[in-house]
C-alpha cells in the first residue's frame, strides 16, 4: 500500500510518521483491496486535524479529527476510518450475498430559486463520476462522511445526487430535461 503526507503549518517527525505509517498499513486486515492511503496534518490555531484517506479499489473512504496533539487527532481519525472500512466490507459481503435485487427510488419535486445576493465561491473541487446504482452511490456517502454524493446513475446514465435528509432518510435530485 503507498502512503502519502501532505503538512500544512506543521511538521511530522520521523517518529510520528513511522508510527503512522505502522498504525495504517494494519488497515489491510480489515479490506485487502486498499490501494493507498494519504494523511493530512494540519495545524492552525493551537489544534492539529488529521485527515486520512483511503482508495479501497476506487472507492473512497474519509476521516478527519481534532485534537491538541498530532498523534490523538491520527488515532481518532485512524478509528473512524477503520469503522468506515469493516462497514464498507460488510456492505459488498451483504450485497453480493443478497445479490443486491432492492432498488430504492426517491424523487424531489420541489424547484427552489437561488437568491440574487452575491455567491462567493472559495473552493472548486474537481471529482471523477463512476456509474453505480442508487445503494451504492449513498453507501459511498456515507463512507466519505459528506452529506451529499455526485454520481453517474447506473440505469440512466444521468448525473444524479444523493444527499441525507435526516437521521435514516436521504433524498435523490435527478435532472429534468
Amino acid at each position: 500500500m503507498d502512503i502519502r503526507f501532505v503538512q500544512r503549518g506543521a511538521e511530522v517527525d520521523d517518529k510520528l510518521r513511522e508510527y503512522m505509517e505502522k498504525k495504517i498499513s494494519r488497515l489491510e486486515k480489515f479490506f485487502r483491496k486498499i490501494l493507498n492511503c494519504q494523511i493530512v496534518v494540519t495545524h492552525h490555531k493551537g489544534s492539529f486535524n488529521v485527515e486520512t484517506t483511503a482508495n479501497a479499489n476506487g472507492v473512497i473512504l474519509r476521516a478527519e479529527e481534532d485534537a491538541t496533539e498530532p498523534r490523538k487527532a491520527f488515532d481518532q481519525s485512524l478509528k473512524n476510518l477503520e469503522r468506515r472500512i469493516k462497514k464498507h466490507a460488510s456492505y459488498l459481503k451483504d450485497r453480493a450475498q443478497l445479490g443486491a435485487s432492492e432498488e430504492f427510488s426517491f424523487s424531489v419535486d420541489e424547484v427552489v430559486e437561488p437568491e440574487t445576493k452575491t455567491i462567493n465561491i472559495d473552493k472548486v473541487k474537481k471529482v471523477e463520476v463512476h456509474p453505480m446504482d442508487i445503494n451504492e452511490a449513498v453507501a459511498q456517502m456515507e463512507l466519505v462522511g459528506h452529506s451529499f454524493f455526485v454520481f453517474q446513475n447506473g440505469d440512466t446514465g444521468e448525473i444524479n445526487v444523493v444527499y441525507k435528509r435526516g437521521e435514516d432518510s436521504y433524498g435523490l435530485i435527478e435532472p429534468v430535461k
